[in-house]
């Protein structure tokens, strides 16, 4: 697993205390879909639903994401403008705290992934810059209580 910690960027405020956890081939499966949905719901993240990722800069503000890529290979910037660029593919997975821009750059067109959030949190998307009070609502969000991919304690 690789970490990533990101400082604010752009009006992004990223996550002052939790790092981007990126996980490559986290899962071999001839149905990745079913699998990370699996896993990450034993782990406490149900999954919520299946898609892309927005081609724009966002982040979540009241959750933190897990996304598991189940087909295709992207691009995806996070932390911002100008920030870190990762490629991914089927079988990683990317786990962005809340707070942590994320936009798709570029993507085959099968890309598809599974997204998840810890149980209990709700996520919207905030595409302004930051306030103090969007910072306030980010450091409110509990951290998980368990690693989305590997079930660790987190």
């Amino acid at each position: 697993m690789q970490r990533l910690m990101l400082g604010p960027r752009g009006g992004i405020p990223n996550n002052p205390a939790l790092p981007v956890r990126l996980y490559r081939a986290a899962l071999h499966d001839p149905d990745l879909a079913s699998a990370f949905e699996a896993r990450f719901g034993t782990n406490g993240w149900p999954p919520a639903w299946r898609d892309g990722v927005f081609d724009y800069h966002h982040y979540h503000s009241t959750a933190h994401e897990v996304l598991g890529c189940y087909a295709g290979r992207a691009t995806l910037t996070v932390g911002g403008p100008g920030g870190e660029a990762i490629d991914i593919a089927a079988g990683d997975a990317i786990l962005l705290p809340a707070g942590t821009g994320h936009k798709c750059e570029r993507a085959s067109d099968d890309f598809a992934i599974v997204g998840a959030y810890p149980a209990g949190q709700d996520w919207d998307i905030v595409t302004e810059a930051a306030d103090d009070a969007i910072r306030a609502r980010i450091a409110a969000v509990p951290g998980p209580e368990r690693d989305p991919v590997s079930g660790a304690p987190f």
